[in-house]
């Protein structure tokens, strides 16, 4: 099996076992509903657990284009490999998404509220507000890369690291993960949300694509980010790069903290107003 055909596998197996637990927490009348947000973190670890462990001595299992493009950025992978690789991910994605689909057919129809269908195959904010959302994908997949780094510069009994890297997502989720569902992956959010798009899903609404580039572009940032970060700190590599990314990264962070604190502001004088009148 090709690196190639490696990615499409392990990426339409997270997906399966990922959209899948949303699925099965969130839709109608499925035996799981409302079993809430730790089954969701719990089966989204399991979920790259067991794509790692399928493809991880074929491709390396990125399954994620920011895991893909971060390790690229320091010279951890071949800048040639990176279009197949960012290729296989989106596609097996896609197919993914297309199997979580057969799997709850009935409950499609018994599901009215259309966001709750979307969020089957892909993510939405808790609360819409685009720098911020910006910046929780960015932080997240900071975190996922810097992680993975932690995780490979430390030896571990065989056959393990998938398992720690599933525990890095569960722990992800859990304390990141509450702003905008943590696409923390470009295909992963992208791939469903066009399969979203494309099938006969009744009822189902719109696919979203306003809010569609954040989780592709907050966390491509943090993931490169990431892998700069760590090289830079922890091996003293500290490249031109690595400054022009801190320098976006702090930017980015700055307009949304100046972002929410103008509308806190404007609400407080909005309800300044209510009360005077």
């Amino acid at each position: 099996m090709s690196a190639f055909v490696g990615e499409i596998i392990g990426t339409m197996i997270l997906i399966i076992f990922g959209g899948g637990v949303v699925g099965g927490a969130i839709l109608k009348n499925t035996k799981a509903e409302g079993a809430g947000w730790v089954l969701i973190t719990i089966g989204w670890g399991l979920a790259v657990t067991m794509g790692v462990y399928a493809v991880g001595n074929i491709s390396g299992a990125h399954l994620n284009p920011a895991v893909t493009l971060g390790f690229a950025a320091v010279g951890e992978f071949p800048w040639k490999d990176v279009p197949s690789y960012l290729a296989g991910q989106m596609i097996g994605a896609f197919i993914g998404a297309v199997i979580v689909y057969f799997q709850y057919l009935p409950h499609w129809g018994a599901t009215k509220d259309a966001p709750t269908k979307l969020a089957v195959f892909s993510t939405d904010p808790a609360i819409r507000s685009t720098a911020s959302n910006l910046v929780s994908e960015l932080v997240g997949t900071f975190v996922l890369v810097l992680g993975l780094m932690f995780i490979g510069a430390n030896d571990f009994t065989e056959g393990l690291n998938p398992v720690i890297v599933g525990l890095l997502i569960i722990a992800i989720g859990m304390s990141l993960g509450g702003t905008t569902g943590y696409a923390i992956n470009p295909a992963r959010d992208l791939g469903p949300r066009i399969a979203h798009a494309l099938l006969p899903i009744p009822g189902k609404g719109s696919s979203d694509w306003g809010y569609a580039w954040i989780p592709v572009i907050g966390p491509i940032i943090g993931g490169v980010y990431g892998a700069l970060f760590y090289h830079a700190i922890f091996n003293k590599e500290f490249s031109g790069t690595f400054w022009v990314g801190t320098v976006v990264v702090v930017l980015i962070l700055i307009y949304a903290a100046n972002s929410e604190l103008k509308k806190a502001s404007n609400t407080i004088v909005n309800n300044n107003a209510s009360k005077s009148v």
